[in-house]
């Protein structure tokens, strides 16, 4: 990959990843840690049952004892998403997993703010639901280090009882194990063959985009569609405010006039994946725009779901418009299911 084809797709993993931890921050802040937790189980509930499965073929991991091949799905799945995590067997049935910081879920400060509660709802909605998804109810998993509680980092164990557990048993904590010592030379490791730099690249926008997607959608069940938008919108406004810079760096644009900034806007949506044409017809010194076909964000989405995923990522560029020193404002018409036509303007000459 060339680093003009490249660039834009790590822009986009950076700005979505943002945006997920400033939705964080958001409702933990405005709505609590009782909110928090339960929207962090049913995304990674969601997540789970998406991805966890169909995963493991993938991965190369169906022939593995249940307890290991868990412990390396998520060495694996997160080290494709830029996530880094260590593996450590004891034996068949019992395997650790250490994530290193610093850690994605809570880039930089972000630590700091979220509450505990968002690690307890990604452990009851992910971890404690593997054995059930493996149908082996012997299955369960081991909290012996958490985040927010400045021990070591998230770390635990997989392990496979003798016995069948009960719903409160899938997950349980045991502060003070230690972990065995790492190995590099056990590290599991994608087939090279099926993950080529690029495919890399792009799974990581995709883990990102992935956790917006569904992260709203969940979100609904906790708040409701109207504060959900609400708070969805202003953050993702912000963050692209915040991020506009950043991202505008790496891709080595312009902050200029409306053209500038229409370039920047399409080189960002480049990095989606999707169709990108300019609308020469629609060019002025002042007022520029092109047409996006594709629109991954909202792949597969329908309905109220579709409306309100596109509804609050649109405000990421308009935030990343307004972040402009010309005072620019930006205009998105979806002109059906597949296209949309944005249009960069100067807001002086209104």
């Amino acid at each position: 990959m060339t680093q003009a084809t490249v660039e834009p797709i790590r822009a986009q993993a950076a700005i979505h990843h943002a945006y997920l931890l400033g939705l964080q921050l958001r409702i933990s802040t405005h709505k609590g840690p009782e909110v928090m937790e339960e929207w962090m189980f049913k995304l990674f509930r969601r997540q789970h049952l998406s991805k966890f499965l169909s995963s493991f073929e993938k991965l190369g991991l169906s022939h593995e004892p249940d307890a290991i091949a868990c412990a390396k799905y998520h060495v694996l799945s997160n080290s494709i998403g830029g996530v880094p995590v260590e593996y450590m067997a004891e034996s068949k049935t019992k395997a650790w997993v250490r994530f290193r910081y610093p850690r994605w879920m809570y880039d930089g400060p972000t630590l700091c703010g979220v509450p505990i509660g968002v690690s307890r709802g990604f452990l009851r909605g992910w971890y404690a639901h593997n054995g059930v998804s493996l149908k082996n109810p012997r299955l369960g998993y081991v909290c012996v280090s958490e985040d927010m509680t400045g021990e070591f980092g998230f770390c635990g164990y997989f392990k496979e009882y003798d016995h069948d557990l009960s719903e409160d048993e899938r997950l349980q904590f045991a502060k003070g194990e230690l972990p065995p010592p790492f190995k590099a030379e056990d590290q599991p490791k994608p087939p090279a063959s099926d993950w080529s730099e690029e495919r890399l690249e792009k799974a990581n926008r995709n883990y990102a985009m992935e956790y917006i997607r569904n992260g709203l959608s969940e979100l609904v069940k906790v708040i409701g569609y109207d504060e959900t938008k609400e708070h969805a919108s202003i953050t993702a406004r912000l963050i692209g405010l915040q991020y506009y810079a950043q991202t505008a760096a790496a891709l080595k644009t312009v902050d200029g006039n409306a053209a500038d900034a229409t370039h920047y806007l399409m080189q960002m949506m480049n990095g989606m994946g999707d169709g990108i044409t300019p609308i020469s017809n629609h060019k002025t010194e002042e007022t520029t725009s092109f047409e996006q076909t594709g629109l991954r964000i909202v792949k597969g989405l329908s309905g109220d779901e579709r409306s309100l995923v596109l509804s609050c990522w649109k405000e990421l560029w308009i935030g990343a418009i307004r972040s402009h020193r010309e005072m620019l404002g930006l205009e998105c018409e979806q002109v059906n299911e597949e296209k949309l036509v944005w249009t960069v303007t100067n807001i002086r000459d209104r």
